[in-house]
Order: C-alpha cells, then sequence, then structure tokens
C-alpha cells in the first residue's frame, strides 16, 4: 500500500462485470495522481465469482461478501479503506476526469465536510432514466438550495472524511435497498457536520430503466423513506409532515419540464412523474402496514 492515499474509491457490485469494467477504466483516466488513491471492490453476493482485470497502476483491492445490500458492502469497504477519505461510485456510472480533483478542492476548504458531486444521465434516449435523473436534480434543488449547506445527497457520487463515517456507525444496514444515503445525510448533520455541493465532481449515471424496473426502484425508495421517518422520529430529530413541502411542488415540476421539452416529451415525463409518486407512495404503505 502506498505511504499517504487521500482518497478510497468505494464500489459495490452485483452481476454487473461489464460495467464495473467500465468504470474501473474511467477511474483510471482520472487525473487525481493515482498514488493518492485506491479504489476497494466489495462484490455483494455475485452468481458468478468476479474476476477483475483492473487498467494497470490502479491501485486495486477486491472483497467478497454474500449478499446483504450496497449499505453493507460499502461499510466493509470503507473498514478496510486506506484514504482519509472516502468516495462512493456505483458501479453503472461514468465520472469524468476531475471528479475526484474536484472532491479535493472541495475538502481543502472544507475538510470535515461530506461532498455531493453533479450527475447527469448517462443514456437521454431512455426516458425512464431520464425521468428518474429529472426526480434526483429536483430533490437536490428541494434540499440544498444553498450549496454550502446542503441536506441531501446520494452515494453514487458522494465524498467524506473517513474517521467521521466510521465514528457515526457508518451507513444504516438495515437499509437493504433504498434510502440509506437519506438516513447518512440526516445523521451527519445531526452531529453538527457540515454538508456541500461540489458541481464541479461530475459523473454520468448509465442505469438502463423499462416501466417495471423504473416501478421497482421507485417502489423501493418509498419502503426506504418509510424506515427513514420512523428511525429519525424514534431519534426525535424529524417530523413526517416536515417533508410535505416537497410533495407539494408537483404543479412546479411540471411547469420546469414543459419549459425544458415542451410538447410530448413534456407530456410522457409527466406521466412517469405520476407513475411515481404513484409506486413511492405505495412502497411506503406498504412498508408501514406490511409490518409486524
Amino acid at each position: 500500500m502506498p505511504e499517504a492515499v487521500d482518497y478510497s474509491v468505494i464500489v459495490t457490485t452485483r452481476d454487473r462485470p461489464a460495467q464495473l469494467h467500465a468504470l474501473l477504466g474511467f477511474l483510471a483516466a482520472l487525473d487525481f495522481p493515482r498514488h493518492r488513491f485506491e479504489v476497494i471492490v466489495v462484490d455483494d453476493g455475485s452468481a458468478s465469482p468476479l474476476h477483475l482485470q483492473p487498467p494497470p497502476g490502479l491501485n486495486l483491492r477486491l472483497f467478497t461478501c454474500p449478499h446483504a445490500g450496497p449499505a453493507y458492502g460499502r461499510n466493509l469497504g470503507a473498514q478496510h479503506a486506506a484514504g482519509r477519505y472516502l468516495a462512493f461510485i456505483d458501479d453503472d456510472c461514468e465520472p469524468t476526469p476531475a471528479w475526484l480533483t474536484a472532491f479535493h478542492h472541495a475538502h481543502t476548504t472544507a475538510p470535515n465536510a461530506l461532498l455531493g458531486g453533479r450527475t447527469l444521465n448517462g443514456l437521454p434516449a431512455n426516458p425512464y432514466s431520464e425521468a428518474s435523473q429529472f426526480i434526483v436534480e429536483i430533490v437536490y434543488a428541494f434540499y440544498n438550495p444553498d450549496p454550502t449547506h446542503a441536506r441531501f445527497f446520494a452515494t453514487n457520487n458522494m465524498a467524506l472524511p473517513r474517521a467521521t463515517f466510521l465514528a457515526l456507525g457508518g451507513f444504516d444496514e438495515r437499509y437493504r435497498f433504498a434510502s440509506e444515503d437519506r438516513d447518512l445525510c440526516a445523521r451527519w448533520l445531526e452531529g453538527g457536520h457540515p454538508m456541500r455541493y461540489v458541481p464541479g465532481a461530475l459523473i454520468r449515471h448509465c442505469h438502463p430503466l423499462d416501466c417495471a424496473s423504473f416501478c421497482r426502484q421507485h417502489f423501493s425508495y418509498g419502503q426506504g423513506a418509510n424506515r427513514f421517518h420512523r428511525t429519525t422520529g424514534e431519534r426525535g430529530t424529524g417530523r413526517l409532515r416536515d417533508h410535505f413541502g416537497f410533495h407539494l411542488q408537483l404543479p412546479r415540476w411540471f411547469a420546469i419540464a414543459w419549459q425544458r421539452h415542451p410538447g410530448l416529451p413534456a407530456l410522457r415525463l409527466w406521466s412517469l412523474l405520476l407513475l411515481w409518486q404513484l409506486a413511492n407512495l405505495a412502497g411506503y404503505l406498504t412498508a408501514r402496514f406490511g409490518r409486524g
């Protein structure tokens, strides 16, 4: 291991070797000095053994575990990380060359901050992927109006101090499929730690979706939201009604969609926004009333 590693880039993966191979190529092309970062891949119970052939010079380590969800996998990677900072990215993402450098520059002025970067849809011809990214944008616009006092970032584009992350207990592994990032951000702020938005830390998310997978994704987000509201309520740090304002902005989202893509594309996006709300609500209610 190098004596000084600034960042440990942690990737969880499961049954997506082609996407992972592509990501490793993008990480090898980062303009950040290679001796100052490592890549930790955690195989979350893939059906077939994962055989990696990293690009030359990329400092890569692989860990495997039974299928337990991304929160568990990221915690496992963090436990073995050598870097002062952790950077999380998903295996279906494409970081731009300046991705890690942008995080590093932000950490020089805010060394204790949890940082979130900017994410674009890498599959613009896929209407479901485009709608899913639009949802991320409006979530960020609502929770992060002030870039220096942000409140939420997704784990596919995030960097933070390893010591603080471990002191907080890492990700809550009860979140098997969604909202572990939302919970971590809430606990981060509850602990008095800062969060900042870094638009220069840019990635493209290449996650193909169809109608069924779009619904499953947002159904699971609804299930995660139910657990999030229960746990923040138990801690006495959040109330469900504090988030109602987000959903009441649906007409504004429709207007933004029309301004960007007037006509038929906007109508299609409107229908997917409604489908998102229904799937999210169904997941929330299923988790709320389906548990014992």
